[in-house]
Formats: structure tokens, C-alpha cells, sequence
């Protein structure tokens, strides 16, 4: 499939990162929950989180690069397109629908979401498939408490994301940027999904989450490869059947369910022996290639979940 490349914008003609957030800013914003109001986080703004008990002692890469150079195909198909194409798109008011094999089917307000639950901050490797890889704080709470909320069914095996689509707001998804079928879409398994890793982050750098990440709510499973990490969730469904992700569907060859960062699968394109660490010698610059990590560094944590598996041919 020859995807199309977006025109290559001027910088002269982009609106600076901290204006666009300065001017879509949300003062405050009610919802009634749990008897009360919540106020709604402003994008940008600080959030209370406690430190995570999951973190990697290693540099943190730069904000900077964290916010303007990542895959975020609703915007379009280059790096720097989400931080330049997501200024027009609205995280505030948010739900997101929890269904399926579940006893308590729901629908979730963003912000009574992170009222109740204590948000922490996690340190993770995450690992572009691609061949480069990033450390970020991310701030969050663990899928697990929500899926506990509504009680998955003992039938239950697999856990189906699915993102917002609106395409008024995110040219990726209309006219000549559109470069996949919508909406995107993802899965795990329900013990994938229900791991202490596996983060539902609300924000990073200690700040709320941009538009360009995944706002307002995004996956995070940090022993597998970064498309795996759907952004801006609308809907969360149990069910019994493998749930297929939008890279699989669009090119099955190259892209499995499981994503399961494994440097002895090189992708048909490209080696995954070996990675550059973003943000190393400089901005948008690359350090010398390092050795890729079996489950991304995570196998002590993960690997038990994939005993007797060929991760080769579950790629």
C-alpha cells in the first residue's frame, strides 16, 4: 500500500506548541460525579501523581522531543505532524464506554476517572517498531482498576480498544491525508490487559496529556512495540474472540497481534537487532545503536505470560 505523505508545512507557518495550548486551554469545566464537581485538567497543567513503583534508572528523554516527534496517524503520516495538525482537536467533555463480557457495563467521565483513581508516575522504556525508542515519564492508573470496575465475565479472554474519530479535527482521517480505515483499533489479552505494566496514562512530564500524545486517555504497555498503544480511547470491550489491530488488518505480513518487542524478528523492511535512543546527542538526534531487549527490557516482569509460545511465528 504507497501511503501518502502529507505536504511539508513551513515552520514559519506553525503555530508555536505553547501558544496553541496556552489558547486551548480549559479554564474549568464541570461534571457532576460521585455527588460533586470536578473541575477539568487544563492542557498543560501540572496533575498530582505519586511516584510509581515501576521506573527505569535511565536518562529520561527530552519533552520536547516526546511531544513533537511521534506516530499519531489521525494527524497525518509524518513524525512532527501531530504536534503541528492537533491544535483544533477538543479532549474535554470525554467518556469512554466499557462493554461486553462484563457484569457492569459503564460509561466513564474522563475526569471522574482520574478524581478516583490515585494517578502515578512511571518511568518507561517504549520502543518504536521502527528501530528507535524512547524514556518517558508517563503519568496514569492501571487498566486493571478500571476493567475491575465493571467486572469482566469468567468467559471473557481479550480486551478490544477503539479510538475517537473526527475528522474536523484530525485531517489524518479525511481527504488526502487519510491513510487507513477508521477507526484505529487495538487489543490485548485479558492477562496482558489486566498486568501491573499496563498503564492507561493521562499525562506525562507530570502534565496533562497533550493533543499530540493521545489526549485525553492513551495505552501504555511498555514490553511491546508502540503502535500497541492506542490513543485517545473511546470505547473498551471484553469479549472471547481475538480482536484484530488496525496494522494487522492493513498489512498482516508485517504486523501480528502480540507486538512483543523480540530483536530475533526483524521486521521484513528493517532489523530490530538494534535501536537509537531519541533525544541522545542533541535535538531530534539519535545516539549510537544499543542492543534491542527481549520484551523491551521487561522479560523478567512479561515473559512468564508467553511460556511455551513460538514468538516467532505469534509475532
Amino acid at each position: 500500500m504507497a501511503a501518502y505523505r502529507p505536504p511539508h508545512i513551513p515552520s514559519s507557518e506553525i503555530t508555536p506548541l505553547s501558544a496553541w495550548l496556552n489558547r486551548r486551554q480549559f479554564i474549568a469545566a464541570a461534571g457532576l460525579a460521585a455527588g460533586g464537581l470536578i473541575a477539568t485538567k487544563a492542557l498543560g497543567a501540572p496533575l498530582t501523581t505519586k511516584p510509581g513503583a515501576y521506573k527505569v534508572d535511565e536518562k529520561t528523554t527530552p519533552r520536547e522531543d516526546v511531544t513533537t516527534y511521534n506516530n499519531f496517524y489521525e494527524f497525518g503520516l509524518d513524525k512532527g505532524d501531530p504536534a503541528k495538525l492537533s491544535g483544533d482537536f477538543k479532549p474535554r467533555p470525554w467518556t469512554i464506554k466499557v462493554d461486553g463480557m462484563v457484569a457492569k457495563p459503564a460509561t466513564f467521565d474522563i475526569d471522574t476517572l482520574i478524581a478516583e483513581f490515585p494517578l502515578e508516575e512511571r518511568i518507561y522504556r517504549m520502543r518504536c517498531v521502527e528501530a528507535w525508542s524512547m524514556v518517558i515519564p508517563w503519568d496514569g492508573f492501571p487498566l486493571a482498576a478500571l476493567l475491575d470496575k465493571v467486572e469482566p465475565l469468567g468467559s471473557a479472554k481479550y480486551v478490544a480498544f477503539e479510538t475517537i474519530v473526527r475528522p474536523s479535527e484530525m485531517p489524518g482521517q479525511s481527504g488526502l491525508f487519510q491513510s487507513l480505515n477508521w477507526p484505529y483499533v487495538e487489543g490485548l489479552r485479558l492477562d496482558e490487559a489486566r498486568h501491573p505494566l499496563t498503564l492507561l496514562a493521562v499525562g506525562l512530564y507530570g502534565e496533562t496529556l497533550p493533543n499530540q500524545n493521545g489526549a485525553p486517555i492513551r495505552l501504555v504497555v511498555p514490553w511491546k512495540y508502540g503502535f500497541k498503544g492506542i490513543k485517545s480511547i473511546v470505547r473498551i470491550t471484553l469479549t472471547d474472540q481475538q480482536p484484530k489491530n488496525t496494522w494487522q488488518i492493513t498489512n498482516p505480513g508485517e504486523y501480528g497481534f502480540y507486538a512483543n518487542v523480540n530483536p530475533e524478528v526483524d521486521h521484513p523492511r528493517w532489523s530490530q537487532a538494534t535501536e537509537r535512543r531519541i533525544g541522545e546527542g542533541g535535538f531530534f538526534s539519535a545516539g549510537a545503536r544499543r542492543p534491542t531487549l527481549p520484551f523491551n527490557g521487561y522479560a523478567e516482569d512479561v515473559a512468564s505470560l508467553y511460556s511455551g509460545m513460538d514468538l516467532r511465528a505469534n509475532f
